[in-house]
């Protein structure tokens, strides 16, 4: 987001100075940090094609056109996340951001300066105190910061010392751990087009395909099924119980060595509010709000983000005092609205897609959308295919559920009394013997329970 935010600055005429805390990742021998892959969708594509290089990245990624659910049995049922040719893509997180470092370093008006650390700031005058590589310190000042710096935001630290600021993280009790699925014979293991999910209600594992023709698995699950798996032999018997096809694909060495190598990392969810400090500082991306990654909206939100700050730039003539109040009053609701979705979409990832009932309403609103295209439409493609904002989508959901569901209960209730008016209209004029017997039989028992 901050490289992104680069190039946006950039393009509007900006000198920009961006400074990053780690080494360039474009040639560093080792890259850190989560590699959880990432889900590109129409908000994301976006901001990339604010910029011009949408169809780059997107010639780099592997298009998803649904879920391809995994039973416990290893049957394999495809869910279409909407209309055809509708898809998300999966990113490489490393590639994505050197190219996206490589798009901000073309603008002559940008500079680009790894690893310094920030140590301070003041809201008042703009100045930044970072440690540089060689260990000296270095004051710069500036007229806007801009605070890109991920969920646990050293620029945040300024907001949480001013009153009247609301800020809340929660760490969920899953972990996720990673593991790699090989190609298979030169290709991929399983079918690349999907976004690959073995649910199994409290826990679940998915897998997202990769350039190289490879799977990134990521298993979640809580902790306290991590800590009762501590030897190769309860591990294979964990997945032979729960994972059992994917044995095999992934390797029963590969699977011991991928799953011992690290411990399972945490994820939290993070909100605050507002995203602004005077008209000096601005907070976007992760640093904003952290979210948990089941909605495969994280990045995308935080790509809005510049698109929003962006258009809020347009329609108030880059007017920093206007501008920021004004962000952070459209920008908060949505971005909480997300990080509330995340969370459900855990549950339905993990547990509802199981359901009977889940695949029906899946299949009656996209039906439904189908007939009145305006009017019902499937909170994913909502938040996934469109730029409605997040809030919006939310109220429309609740809105388009209660009035479907009283639907299905209208339609049924009438499916029965026309049921049982249609059976006494052809039935005989009176009870058989049968039916008189049951029926006494009743009134004793009922009397006899009395």
């Amino acid at each position: 987001v901050g490289a992104l935010n680069a190039s946006f600055f950039a393009k509007r005429g900006f000198e920009v100075v961006l400074f990053e805390s780690r080494e360039d990742i474009r040639y560093a021998k080792t890259v850190q940090g989560r590699s959880i892959n990432l889900a590109l969708s129409y908000r994301g594509r976006q901001a990339l094609n604010h910029i011009g290089i949408e169809e780059k990245i997107v010639s780099q990624g592997i298009p998803m056109h649904g879920r391809m659910i995994h039973s416990t049995s290893g049957k394999c049922s495809p869910i279409p996340y909407g209309k055809k040719g509708q898809y998300i893509l999966s990113v490489g997180r490393a590639n994505l951001n050197k190219e996206l470092l490589t798009a901000a370093e073309a603008y002559p008006n940008t500079e680009l300066n790894f690893s310094h650390k920030l140590l301070d700031w003041s809201p008042e005058t703009g100045t930044m105190t970072f440690l540089g590589p060689d260990g000296t310190e270095r004051d710069v000042q500036a007229d806007l910061i801009v605070g890109c710096d991920g969920a646990f935001s050293a620029t945040r630290k300024q907001f949480l010392r001013r009153s009247r600021y609301n800020y809340s993280q929660t760490y969920i009790p899953h972990g996720y751990l990673e593991l790699t699925m090989p190609p298979r014979n030169g290709d991929f293991a399983m079918k690349p087009n999907f976004l690959h999910i073995w649910p199994r209600n409290t826990f679940m594992m998915i897998a997202l395909p990769n350039m190289d023709k490879t799977f990134t698995c990521t298993l979640f699950m809580p902790f306290e099924n991590y800590e009762k798996i501590t030897t190769g032999e309860e591990l294979i018997n964990f997945f032979q119980k729960y994972f059992s096809d994917s044995i095999p694909l992934i390797g029963v060495d590969a699977l011991r060595r991928d799953f011992f190598r690290l411990p399972a990392q945490a994820m939290v969810s993070v909100k605050c509010s507002p995203y602004h400090l005077l008209d000096k500082c601005l907070l976007l991306g992760d640093a904003a709000h952290a979210v948990v990654p089941f909605y495969g909206q994280g990045m995308n939100a935080g790509f809005e983000d510049c698109l929003v700050f962006n258009e809020i730039m347009d329609e108030l003539n880059e007017d920093f005092a206007a501008v920021l109040p004004e962000y952070s009053r459209v920008r908060v609701p949505d971005d909480h609205a997300i990080a509330d979705l995340a969370m459900y979409n855990y549950i339905e990832m993990r547990s509802h897609v199981n359901s009977r009932y889940f695949l029906f309403r899946k299949y009656l609103d996209n039906a439904l959308h189908f007939i009145m295209p305006r009017t019902i439409i499937p909170l994913y493609t909502m938040v996934t295919f469109t730029r409605t904002h997040y809030h919006e989508a939310v109220i429309h959901w609740k809105w388009q559920n209660k009035v479907i569901t009283q639907g299905l209960w209208i339609f049924g209730t009438v499916s029965v009394i026309g049921g049982v008016c249609l059976l006494l209209k052809i039935g005989p004029k009176k009870p058989s013997v049968a039916v008189e017997q049951l029926w006494n039989r009743g009134l004793a028992l009922k009397f006899f329970q009395n």
